[in-house]
């Protein structure tokens, strides 16, 4: 995909952690410190700011919008948040008892909307419903075989497997499913579990060895794409085949989405998105291309306390510098507070890691990072 397909969202200038589109694409929600900014992006030239969602006092960490076009947002507050659209245009908060002591680092929605989940630092993902009686969202809890923080989960297709991988460098695959709400047609053929899915039962386990940034499913091949901080994506499956590849630039991917059976698309801390191609039949992965690559006209020079004093004088002999040295930064610092000449010095769309990937249809993905939202 090449620079020219990208169309860039510039909306808030802190760093976005989270980011999700609603079922048709015309609604797109960001998270900005502590609060979650609601748009209008149906034309995406000019997005249109139509809600906050500000009852977090801390970092809001993740946002996800449900079939139905409920909102979920978690925060390192300790609390999750369910937002029902208005007829109005406006979202009322709903309460949610999450019953965590810790902070909360990850939701998604189940596929039918009516159930979450919410990983946390509490060693604990908690898995919400709705209870009319009381007008609120209760949580059940799993929290076998979690020794660390949940850093990242995803639901199967099927509303009741569930992965999460955390700090521990394990990935664990459970039974989400909550009786009365899920029914037992939803997993007869799914090669996950034996036939009984009784809540929080550990379906399956995978160690990878460090901390795991991103999670995914693909039910049509039965397969879980996860990426870890040792810059390795992993394919795995119910019968333990397992396939790995590690990024060939050695940077950590954040997060991981397949874009077909046999694509999958991840970023991180390359700053650019990494496309690599699954073969289903041989079950190997492999590297396939950087995608929004690092492209430089000049050449990069070496920053160091012996060519401070000499960039003046290549500078006055005619030669070509690239980018803006470190002492030049500094004298703008010192004299206007700020840095009065910016320029791409990566020569990529996004400027930080990017943090979070979602699929928008077959040949868009968007991104989000810690400098700008964007999707190509």
């Amino acid at each position: 995909m090449s620079k020219d397909a990208v169309n860039v969202f510039k909306l808030v200038k802190t760093p976005i952690y989270s980011h999700c589109f609603n079922h048709d694409n015309s609604v797109l929600a960001i998270t900005t410190e502590n609060n979650v900014l609601i748009f209008n992006v149906s034309q995406p030239s000019k997005p249109q700011l139509i809600a906050t969602l500000a009852d977090h006092d801390k970092t809001v960490t993740a946002v996800d919008i449900s079939v139905h076009g409920r909102i979920v947002t978690c925060s390192q507050d300790r609390n999750a948040i369910v937002w029902e659209p208005l007829s109005d245009g406006s979202y009322k908060p709903t309460l949610v008892l999450l019953r965590i002591n810790r902070a909360a680092t990850s939701a998604k929605w189940a596929p039918n909307g009516f159930k979450f989940a919410c990983g946390s630092s509490a060693r604990i993902v908690a898995v919400c419903y709705y209870e009319h009686e009381n007008d609120w969202w209760v949580s059940k809890h799993i929290k076998s075989e979690i020794k660390s923080s949940i850093t990242s989960l995803d639901w199967h297709d099927n509303g009741v497997v569930l992965a999460c991988g955390g700090t521990e460098g394990i990935v664990n695959v459970y039974s989400g499913f909550i009786k009365g709400l899920d029914k037992k047609e939803q997993v007869m053929n799914s090669p996950w579990g034996e036939g009984k899915y009784p809540f929080g039962l550990l379906l399956k386990q995978f160690y990878q060895g460090s901390w795991i940034h991103g999670i995914k499913f693909n039910a049509s091949l039965e397969k879980l794409a996860f990426v870890s901080h040792d810059a390795r994506l992993t394919i795995a499956d119910a019968q333990n085949n397992i396939a790995t590849v590690s990024n060939p630039s050695g940077l950590p991917l954040n997060d991981i989405v397949w874009v077909s059976d046999s694509k999958l698309v991840g970023a991180g801390f390359d700053c650019h998105p990494v496309e690599f191609s699954y073969d289903p039949n041989a079950g190997a992965v492999k590297f396939s291309k950087n995608i929004d690559k690092i492209v430089q006209s000049g050449v990069a020079k070496n920053i160091s306390l012996d060519n401070f004093d000499n960039e003046d004088d290549d500078q006055e002999n005619g030669q070509q510098t690239f980018g803006i040295s470190a002492l030049r930064k500094f004298k703008d610092m010192d004299l206007k507070g700020k840095v009065s000449v910016v320029d791409n010095e990566l020569g990529t769309t996004h400027q930080n890691t990017i943090t979070q990937l979602r699929v928008l249809n077959n040949s868009t993905v968007s991104s989000s990072g810690l400098d700008v939202c964007f999707f190509h």
